[in-house]
């Protein structure tokens, strides 16, 4: 089954060209079934980028889809046309009066500031109590993660001294965990973050369940099931070249920033680098959507009761 998405947001184009089922909003109406809510709440800076990323996952289940697409209100973007942002993204306070099967809430490169000096940090603290009435399944991606697993239960994160930057290996720690149905015993992530969360810290807190981690890296994937989330503070949702441009930038900008690690052939960047990642984003996207499909409500107005 399809992702819904407006015919006229770029991701529509790219996931039919790459052989992703994408429907219009007019072929949607005539399935006599209810297409899952899932609501982006994007903070990332390349708003499209973004989007084509977690379209393309959720949109390769075979269920409907319905992706709405959210901002933080007060925060203007410098990375992405007005007009795109106007067209196809709704405030938070404009949606928040809505319910969603599920919400994906994005990095965001603000790692450096302490989470109080945000300055959408009182909003997205609404966003997540919010979730709790009116979300019934969240998941929280790096930084957004972070906040989250802040926010709910004050689980620090802590700067690296030196950013956390390639593909790293991850242990399955919960091969029981729906989530992780059909995930090998171990599997490559991409990381780049300057911050980590420790897990002595996230074991201190019962309610905490951690589902994927690494030797090099520490915890990946934690399941809340208290607060119906899941949190990554990895980026399985990147492109074959995600990493690639992070690095040609900071090079470009004389910015110190070492070879993305296990990345490139041989460590060499003049090489093409290899996805070795994206069969178990789709497991684990997969496996959420699928979850979510068989416990949220059919009343969409009963979410959060």
């Amino acid at each position: 089954m399809p992702i819904k998405i407006p015919s006229d947001l770029p991701a529509f184009d790219v996931l039919t060209n790459e052989g992703v089922m994408v429907m219009a909003e007019d072929q949607a109406a005539r399935q006599d079934i209810r297409p899952l809510r899932i609501g982006l709440l994007n903070l990332m800076p390349k708003k499209i980028q973004t989007e084509n990323q977690f379209a393309r996952l959720i949109g390769a289940t075979p269920l409907q889809i319905e992706l709405s697409l959210i901002r933080m209100t007060e925060h203007q973007t410098k990375n992405t046309a007005a007009e795109h942002m106007a067209e196809f993204y709704h405030p938070f306070q404009e949606v928040k009066g809505q319910k969603f099967d599920g919400l994906i809430i994005t990095g965001a490169p603000i790692e450096h500031l302490d989470f109080a000096d945000v300055t959408y940090w009182d909003e997205i603290r609404e966003v997540f109590e919010w979730t709790q009435t009116n979300v019934h399944s969240t998941f929280g991606v790096c930084w957004g993660g972070m906040a989250m697993i802040n926010h709910f239960h004050d689980v620090k994160k802590h700067m690296l001294d030196a950013k956390a930057f390639g593909c790293f290996r991850h242990r399955n720690l919960a091969p029981a965990s729906p989530f992780l149905r059909g995930f090998s015993d171990d599997c490559v992530i991409p990381v780049s973050r300057w911050t980590e969360m420790r897990q002595f810290e996230i074991d201190a807190v019962p309610d905490l369940i951690t589902l994927l981690g690494s030797d090099d890296v520490g915890p990946c994937l934690i399941e809340d099931p208290a607060h119906r989330a899941l949190y990554i503070f990895n980026h399985f949702e990147y492109d074959s070249d995600t990493l690639k441009q992070e690095y040609d930038r900071d090079v470009a900008n004389g910015t110190p920033i070492n070879v993305p690690m296990n990345y490139y052939p041989d460590d060499d960047p003049s090489q093409n680098p290899q996805n070795r990642w994206r069969s178990h984003a789709h497991l684990l996207y997969g496996n959420w959507i699928n979850s979510i499909y068989q416990t949220t409500p059919f009343d969409l107005d009963k979410v959060g009761q």
